[in-house]
């Protein structure tokens, strides 16, 4: 799971709940010193996520001129859901991302997702790709994660099934135990780590949970209908959920920029977030939003 470097929200961003047509959704929502922003850009978190992944790159964006809205999903965190699996199928889910768009009042947003975030964002894309101005995919792959990290997913996703949150929790836990004790982790985030998981609605999880271990290769889908479309992979140098050649080869098939931010692994927004909006500040810049 992605750690967030710090908790703290900078000056230029504040936490809110976005009312949308499909129910409201926590945003933290940065905003420019300029009164006419260079573009608004949505930032969709991925498997076991939240907003808080990206509280890193908020004020770089907001310096580089872009409004950046960080969103909790449905039965995320802080936006909640129901106790029903239906409700977290993709479509579902992708199209939150596009009310959660049209709600922003902006036109066509940059649209980024990380990891299982850009398994939803290129499903709301698909759905309708006039809404976005660019689309980012950000160390998430072509479809299906590694073998090695399904049977993980798999585990978790049983788990799921027998344990209520907190005894999931532990569970994961006494598996990892060393990154569980990782001493370079501020007390303040593992406390938010642990209370972020267990937030989440476990029928939430555990539909996303099987769309990582199940999702089909769409690539050839989004690059014919999104011909004209700006589109940009970002990874790390290196990445157990998707194979980084394997990213390599998705950004060729897409006729898209490949971005990699070099010293980091699955969550560069996390782990390098000032390289990271550096590079989705340039990429933005020279596709505004129509």
């Amino acid at each position: 799971m992605s750690k967030p470097p710090s908790l703290v929200l900078p000056d230029c961003a504040r936490a809110y709940r976005l009312r949308t047509g499909r129910g409201d959704f926590a945003v933290h929502d940065a905003r420019p010193d300029a009164k006419q922003p260079r573009g608004t850009a949505l930032l969709v978190p991925g498997f076991t996520g939240s907003k808080e992944d990206f509280i890193g790159l908020l004020e770089p964006l907001a310096a580089a001129g872009f409004r950046t809205v960080a969103v909790d999903g449905r039965g995320q965190h802080e936006s909640g859901g129901p106790h029903d699996e239906l409700a977290y199928e993709q479509s579902e889910l992708a199209q939150d991302v596009l009310a959660q768009a049209a709600a922003l009042g902006d036109g066509p947003v940059h649209l980024l997702g990380h990891s299982l975030g850009g398994l939803i964002a290129r499903a709301a894309t698909l759905r309708a790709p006039a809404r976005f101005a660019s689309l980012t995919l950000m160390s998430s792959g072509p479809a299906a994660i590694s073998e090695s990290q399904q049977a993980r997913t798999k585990l978790l996703v049983d788990a799921l099934t027998v344990l209520d949150m907190e005894g999931v929790w532990r569970a994961i836990q006494e598996h990892d135990r060393e990154d569980a004790a990782d001493a370079t982790t501020p007390p303040a985030v593992r406390e938010f780590l642990h209370r972020r998981f267990v937030s989440n609605v476990p029928e939430q999880l555990i539909v996303t949970g099987r769309q990582l271990i199940n999702e089909p290769d769409r690539v050839a889908e989004l690059a014919a209908a999104t011909p004209t479309m700006p589109k940009h992979v970002l990874s790390g140098a290196i990445d157990y959920a998707w194979p980084v050649h394997m990213m390599d080869d998705m950004a060729v098939r897409l006729d898209a920029r490949r971005t990699v931010i070099d010293g980091t692994e699955h969550s560069p927004n996390a782990e390098r977030p000032a390289a990271t909006a550096t590079a989705l500040a340039d990429f933005w810049t020279q596709f505004p939003q129509n």
